[in-house]
């Protein structure tokens, strides 16, 4: 080996040795600083509440909140220190396997509605830290949430074993020698306890994650979960983060608002239990991270400084020409988003570019316009502002109208609704419990 050979391997090893020190420095620093535990601040970033706790009005991580599946309704688990239901009896050694490796204590397979998937890459001290918290400052309540039951062949747990073998990943996340502390950290945020991928990454035919870090160009994607599209996170300038700054997505985040676009859906409880906490280094590292990954599903367009566009605009104002559906857009929602597509910043989003209205699947926004949504409230953030649900004053065929309006007005390019697209999500609503 020559001496240049020799001094690059030198170099890339001491820049990973630097960048995971970086990591672990930055990761005590802000858990010093802040006013809850460690294991508090992480539990968070997980938002562990979201799915163990039933209810506004149910005691903290009792569990019994239903989680929608393709298989049937999973009732979430009671994870606090209560001995009897919860789990007071775990050692750390129990808990660990809980969470990374998705078995109870009593070696029952847990269903990957619990994100193991992604909580596998969670590194030992963060364990021990969450372990802890869960342990020592959670209330222990004795409750027994409904017990889950799937339809066979779903309900025998055995078989998890190996859907385990053959999709789930054993290991610890390790930083990578040729990114920066920022980058590795937020990697390992998304990666791990953020489980961003177990929304936003597609899922294959056994329900899999077609992936799990940016190795693969399906990660972060988006997909369809509980008739809401999450949305695509990769570089795409139309439908991703592409158009977005890092301190775009750090601020949706903290407050739901960023990005000309608003906080809807569960996205919404994410935010309010869980992003608005953040440590803001730990919200730039998400930020720096995401807008490393490259564009992936370059299929809709944003191209607003057109002669078109401007004719179109132009028309819309005056009146004299109307596209269907935008009789139903100025009667009902260019009060909020204004006539242009603007919208008003920090309470109504820009609809003209926004990545939402210009996602390959438009789930999201036929589900907002039926069913309505409020946004995020935050400590930071605005005032919520509610948007109301259409399904008794619009059909099917006037969804698709005004929605394909909208995706296709102010230099927006996206495949248009159908009435059927829209007939199947409102009919998937209306099944739901």
């Amino acid at each position: 080996m020559n001496m240049a050979a020799f001094k690059n391997i030198l170099n890339r090893a001491t820049a990973g040795a630097c960048a995971a020190l970086l990591c672990t420095l930055a990761m005590a620093q802000q858990a010093g600083a802040a006013d809850i535990s460690r294991g508090a601040y992480l539990a968070r970033v997980g938002d562990c509440i979201a799915c163990h706790t039933a209810g506004p009005q149910s005691q903290p991580f009792a569990g019994g909140l239903p989680l929608n599946s393709p298989f049937g309704i999973i009732y979430s688990t009671n994870i606090t220190p209560d001995p009897a239901t919860g789990i007071g009896n775990y050692s750390l050694h129990d808990f660990s396997r809980a969470v990374r490796n998705g078995v109870a204590k009593d070696g029952r397979r847990l269903y990957p509605a619990m994100p193991y998937p992604s909580f596998t890459a969670v590194t030992d001290d963060d364990i021990a830290a969450l372990y802890d918290y869960f342990m020592n400052e959670v209330k222990s309540v004795n409750h027994q949430p409904p017990e889950t039951k799937l339809p066979f062949p779903f309900n025998i747990r055995s078989s998890l074993f190996f859907w385990d073998a053959a999709f789930v990943k054993r290991e610890r996340y390790k930083p990578h020698i040729d990114r920066d502390a920022q980058w590795n950290r937020g990697a390992y945020l998304v990666q791990s306890l953020g489980h961003c991928g177990a929304c936003h990454t597609p899922r294959g035919l056994a329900f899999q994650e077609e992936a799990y870090s940016e190795s693969s160009p399906m990660y972060l994607t988006g997909a369809l979960v509980d008739n809401w599209f999450a949305a695509n996170l990769t570089g795409d300038a139309a439908s991703g983060l592409g158009r977005w700054s890092e301190a775009d997505i750090a601020a949706f985040l903290e407050t739901g608002h960023g990005g000309q676009v608003a906080a809807f859906g569960s996205m919404t409880d994410v935010v309010e239990n869980s992003g608005q906490y953040f440590h803001k280094d730990d919200l730039n590292a998400i930020a720096h991270y995401l807008k490393s990954l490259p564009a992936y599903g370059e299929k809709a367009l944003y191209k607003p400084d057109t002669p078109a566009v401007a004719m179109a605009l132009s028309a819309m104002v005056t009146g004299e020409v109307e596209r269907p559906g935008a009789g139903i857009y100025q009667s009902f929602c260019a009060k909020c988003h204004q006539v242009t597509g603007n919208g008003e910043p920090g309470k109504f989003p820009k609809l003209a570019g926004n990545s939402i209205v210009l996602s390959k699947n438009a789930a999201s926004l036929i589900h907002l316009l039926l069913q309505g949504s409020k946004t995020a409230q935050t400590k930071e953030g605005a005032e919520p502002q509610e948007m109301p649900g259409f399904s008794e004053k619009f059909s099917d065929r006037q969804v698709a109208e005004v929605l394909s309006f909208i995706r296709n007005s102010w230099g927006n390019q996206a495949s248009p609704v159908t009435t059927r697209q829209a007939a199947t999500v409102r009919g998937a609503l209306q099944k739901k419990p």
